[in-house]
C-alpha cells in the first residue's frame, strides 16, 4: 500500500509517500481498498506540530475514507466488493485500510467515493454543534465562520433543515456561492469587521449561535456578538495556524486564548452559553454517532444535505493539498485520490 506520512513538523513538504506492506484484517475488521481520503484542518494543524491529539511523528493522519471492502476479517459479516465510508481516527492518507466492520457504513447508491470522504467528519461536526449541543430552532440566527469551507457547507444545510438564518463569513469571492447555498448575509472578513456587521446586520441584537474555529481573540468576539440565550460553539483553534510552519506567531496566538473570560458569574448574569466540541474525542460514543449518521443519510436520500467536494488531489500530492488549503482557495471539502 501507499502512504503519506509527516516526517517532522513543518511545511506541506515535510509529508512523504511510502510504500508498504497492506495490512491484513483483524477479527471482526474489514480491509478496504481507499479510493477517497478527506483532508481536515486538523492534518494541518498536526503537522505543524500545534494539535495535541495527533499521534507521535512520523505518522499517517487522515480522519475519513471511502472506497471498497477489499478483505474481510473472522466474524466480519460483510462482502468483498461492498462499497463504503468509514471514519479512521488516523491512518486515512493511505490506500488501503483496516476498520472494524461496525465503521464502514454502505456507500448511499448514487454518492460518489469523494462525497462520501466529505460525509463524517463535517456533518457530524455540525450535526453535534448545531442539533446535538447547539439546539438551534427555527427562526434563530446563525454565525458561520469560514462558511465556504466543508464545515460551513455542511452547517448551512443543517441550518437550512432546522430553519435558521445563516450569517456567513468568507472571501469576497466566496459570497454568490454561499448566497446559493441559503446564506442571507455574507461577510467579507478580509474588509470588513463582523463583529460590527453582525450588529448591524441584527439591530444591535446580535445572533443566537456562533460557530467558530478560529480561536484565540476570536472567541471573545463571537461571545460579544451573541444575544442572551445565546451560544458560542468553539471547536478549533486555526488563527495559531498562521502560517506553513510553526512560528513564534503561531504560540503568541495559543496565548491569546481567553482562559479566563467565561467566568461562571458572567455566563449567569449573560445568560449565554460556551460550548466546546471535538469529534476526535467521540470516537468511543458509538451509539451517537451511529444515530447522528444514519439521521444525515435520511437527510442525504431526502436531498436536503450536499456534501461538496471542492478540489480533489493525487494521494502523491498531499503537500499540494495542504497548500490549497491554507491558501484559502477551498470551497467545501478536499479530498486525496488513490
Amino acid at each position: 500500500m501507499r502512504q503519506v506520512w509527516i516526517t517532522r513538523t513543518g511545511p506541506p513538504e515535510v509529508l512523504e509517500l511510502r510504500e508498504a506492506p497492506d495490512p491484513a484484517p483483524k477479527p471482526g475488521e474489514v480491509q478496504v481498498r481507499v479510493h477517497a481520503s478527506g483532508v481536515n484542518f486538523a492534518d494541518i494543524m498536526a503537522r505543524l506540530g500545534l494539535y495535541p491529539d495527533a499521534p507521535k511523528l512520523p505518522a499517517v493522519v487522515g480522519y475519513e475514507i471511502a472506497g471498497e471492502i477489499s478483505a474481510v476479517g473472522e466474524g466480519a459479516a460483510r462482502m468483498v466488493g461492498e462499497k463504503v465510508f468509514a471514519i479512521t481516527r488516523f491512518g486515512g492518507y493511505s490506500d488501503v485500510v483496516c476498520v472494524p466492520a461496525a465503521q464502514a457504513i454502505p456507500l448511499p447508491d448514487g454518492m460518489s467515493f469523494e462525497e462520501g470522504a466529505a460525509i463524517p467528519v463535517n456533518y457530524l461536526t455540525a450535526y453535534q454543534m448545531l442539533v446535538q449541543m447547539g439546539s438551534v430552532k427555527p427562526g434563530e440566527r446563525v454565525l458561520v465562520h469560514s462558511a465556504a469551507g466543508g464545515v460551513g457547507l455542511a452547517s448551512i444545510d443543517l441550518c437550512k433543515i432546522y430553519g435558521a438564518e445563516v450569517i456567513g463569513t468568507a472571501s469576497a469571492s466566496k459570497h454568490a456561492m454561499l448566497k446559493e447555498r441559503g446564506v442571507t448575509h455574507a461577510i467579507d472578513y478580509n474588509t470588513q469587521d463582523y463583529e460590527a456587521e453582525v450588529k448591524r446586520l441584527t439591530a444591535g441584537r446580535g445572533v443566537h449561535i456562533v460557530l467558530d474555529a478560529m480561536g484565540g481573540p476570536h472567541w471573545k468576539k463571537g461571545y460579544r456578538s451573541l444575544a442572551p440565550t445565546g451560544r458560542l460553539v468553539m471547536f478549533g483553534l486555526s488563527s495559531a495556524a498562521t502560517g506553513k510552519k510553526r512560528t513564534l506567531s503561531s504560540l503568541l496566538n495559543l496565548l491569546r486564548t481567553p482562559l479566563f473570560h467565561f467566568t461562571p458569574p458572567r455566563l449567569i448574569n449573560d445568560n449565554k452559553a460556551v460550548i466546546g466540541v471535538n469529534l476526535g474525542h467521540m470516537w468511543d460514543e458509538t451509539e451517537l454517532l451511529s444515530a447522528w449518521l444514519l439521521q444525515l443519510l435520511a437527510w442525504h436520500r431526502e436531498g436536503k444535505i450536499h456534501p461538496t467536494v471542492g478540489a480533489r488531489f493525487p494521494l502523491a500530492e498531499a503537500a499540494a493539498a495542504h497548500h490549497y488549503i491554507q491558501d484559502r482557495k477551498n470551497i467545501g471539502k478536499v479530498v486525496l485520490t488513490a
